[in-house]
């Protein structure tokens, strides 16, 4: 029977040392040159001592014209050699692997970070106010990307990370080839569920022939997009079974986009709610071979990860936003020091005056966004979490961040 402390071997042969995993949230801490700072190593160090198996980091770009949001970190070449390898030696003294989350936004392109168009596989916007008309990527420039895939794991490699993950899920670029909703070509890249998954399929065989045999290569993937006439957990599935004959070392089970964000599924309080992608990863473990499942979406409590262990639906248990305000949340839950992990909730009422005259539903998902953002960037600068933060304050740090734009729907 399989349990929070056991190691985890990969096809590729590495090792995570027991079955949590700090999941990828966006850091936006680069440096004016997309470099990673020196509150990138710190904030890892942290989390290195805090009992994870492994580390995830956020989103990394492949390509710095376009950028999911202003702080990303973007990986093209060896450029930042240095900086990359300090960040990944941050978390080497106390063991624990570290994977580079590798992605690229397409129409997510974060208009405050972005001095052209945003590129797509259609030229569809995405439903939400402001939102541009990406331009149809060519079939040269599919290629390009596809090829900044893997030269941005290639250096990660050089650079000292264990492996990277793929960000296929959330409404981003690798997303948008698989649903039909902003797939909508009629060449090699589209047209029909076989096409469409043409575009992932090549990114992971791209890298799989740019870095070593026992470099771990890992995917995070919707279960679905959750809109009608969107990418479903039926196609997700033939994915996953393709996807497992790759070289895949782990496959994260997600869902959702900025349209429709069940990524940002609100907290568990009992344990029949909590994991909400756990029946997804039930149903696609047998087409997904031998390759590692790790679920990550409101898990908090100890009795429901160890459930979800021994029943074999899924290997690996992600911890996202807890990580921000308990930064050792791996040692809590391993040690038994707590039943559970606390999640924190941030933002005004639907009922009140307010939610009469704003979209308070999207004003709260800037801010809990927003205020988790500011407890890594805390935790970056060597203080500890604020979890008594007030929203004004939240709201200040992220108009500085983002300007006009840190109100529309966004994605840790």
């Amino acid at each position: 029977m399989t349990t929070l402390h056991d190691a985890l071997t990969l096809p590729c042969g590495q090792v995570l040392p027991n079955r949590l995993m700090k999941s990828a949230m966006s850091e936006v801490l680069g440096d004016k040159d997309y470099a990673p700072d020196h509150r990138l190593e710190r904030l890892y160090s942290t989390w290195a001592d805090g009992g994870y198996g492994l580390l995830v980091t956020g989103n990394v770009m492949v390509d710095r014209r376009q950028l999911g949001e202003p702080g990303n970190v973007v990986v093209e070449n060896e450029r930042h050699l240095d900086a990359l390898t300090r960040w990944a030696k941050s978390t080497q003294d106390s063991g624990t692997p570290i994977w580079m989350q590798i992605n690229h936004p397409g129409r997510q392109a974060n208009p405050m970070a972005l001095r052209q168009q945003p590129v797509g596989p259609s030229p569809i916007a995405l439903k939400v106010p402001g939102a541009k008309v990406p331009r149809e990527l060519t079939g040269a420039e599919i290629e390009d990307i596809i090829d900044r895939f893997a030269a941005t794991s290639a250096v990660a490699e050089t650079a000292g990370f264990d492996g990277v993950q793929v960000h296929a899920a959330h409404g981003y670029l690798i997303a948008q080839f698989l649903s039909p909703l902003s797939n909508q070509r009629h060449d090699e890249w589209g047209g029909d569920p076989e096409r469409r998954m043409r575009f992932v399929l090549e990114v992971v065989r791209r890298i799989r022939a740019r870095v070593s045999p026992g470099f771990a290569v890992g995917m995070k993937l919707n279960s679905a997009d959750f809109q009608r006439g969107g990418f479903t957990e039926e196609e997700s599935r033939d994915v996953v079974a393709r996807l497992a004959s790759e070289g895949l070392d782990l496959i994260e089970v997600s869902g959702g986009s900025y349209e429709s964000p069940a990524m940002m599924g609100a907290a568990a309080s009992t344990l029949e709610r909590e994991a909400y992608f756990l029946d997804y990863a039930r149903a696609v473990r047998d087409v997904a071979g031998d390759v590692p499942l790790a679920v990550t979406g409101g898990f908090r409590s100890r009795t429901a990860m160890e459930s979800a262990l021994e029943s074999g639906d899924c290997d690996l248990i992600g911890i996202g936003r807890p990580a921000c305000t308990t930064p050792d949340a791996g040692n809590v839950i391993l040690d038994a020091r707590a039943s559970a992990i606390e999640a924190h909730r941030v933002g005004y009422s639907g009922t009140g005056v307010l939610a009469k005259v704003i979209d308070v539903k999207t004003i709260n998902s800037a801010i809990e966004l927003g205020w988790h953002e500011d407890q890594l960037h805390r935790m970056g600068a060597g203080r500890d979490p604020d979890v008594d933060r007030s929203k004004l304050k939240t709201a200040l740090s992220l108009m500085r961040r983002n300007g006009s734009d840190a109100f529309a729907k966004r994605r840790g």
